[in-house]
């Protein structure tokens, strides 16, 4: 076999192999179930943050397949769409901060903090608020005491987005391309204060656990320095 034979061989290798790789990983991602329940026309409930400033106390875990790390934090919100993240690494290892401002994510300094969060849509939905692009065409059924309702994506764009209500509050946001759910948050509150927030990505196999100890209101506000992009 000449030189030139092997190097489109081993291309043609090397391109079997990156699709097989892909279709491993879409593979990983569950499919989306059919929505239950009766189709109504109620509308998905708005979902703003609360008036006063909160400030959110927890110790949280990342993990994907080659880094695992833990440590504690706060969240910061201020009204109508504004959240601050900081995290401290366990053991004084480091920390890092990210300002979410509207459907913008901020992350300065190494880029390591970019890679544990998920995007401004599911990070908002850790903190109950429903902060999605306009969609083309929405579903909503009522379960129950459960709604759901799917927003899809616009001509150009095949992504769909799964809300799902316990009444009137936001319990999980799901992201679906090609009927397969590829990443999703959820929330799970456990009374007193207490919460428990996750974020997966099914194809990245990554994900953000966060154990929410304390919610305090913060009528005084925050500083306006914790808001200035360094």
């Amino acid at each position: 076999m000449t030189g030139r034979a092997r190097n489109v061989r081993g291309r043609w290798m090397t391109g079997w192999a990156l699709l097989g790789a892909l279709a491993a990983l879409s593979a990983c991602a569950p499919r989306a179930r059919p929505l239950t329940g009766v189709e109504t026309r109620l509308a998905i409930p708005a979902t703003p943050l609360p008036t006063v400033p909160q400030l959110y106390r927890f110790d949280w875990r990342y993990a994907d397949e080659t880094f695992d790390v833990k440590g504690d934090g706060v969240v910061r919100t201020g009204p109508p769409d504004r959240a601050r993240l900081d995290l401290f690494v366990a053991n004084g290892f480091g920390s890092g901060l990210a300002i979410l401002e509207g459907d913008s994510l901020f992350v300065p300094g190494i880029d390591m903090i970019r890679r544990f969060l998920p995007p401004p849509p599911l990070l908002w939905a850790s903190l109950g608020r429903v902060a999605l692009p306009a969609g083309r065409d929405t579903v909503v059924r009522l379960d129950g005491d459960t709604l759901r309702a799917d927003i899809s994506g616009t001509a150009s764009d095949a992504r769909t987005w799964r809300v799902h209500f316990h009444g009137r509050d936001l319990v999980r946001i799901e992201r679906i391309e090609n009927g397969r759910v590829v990443e999703w948050s959820e929330r799970i509150a456990e009374g007193e204060g207490r919460m428990r927030l996750r974020y997966v990505h099914t194809t990245g196999r990554r994900s953000l656990s966060l154990a929410v100890s304390d919610i305090q209101s913060v009528s005084e506000g925050f500083d306006d320095a914790i808001w200035r992009k360094p």
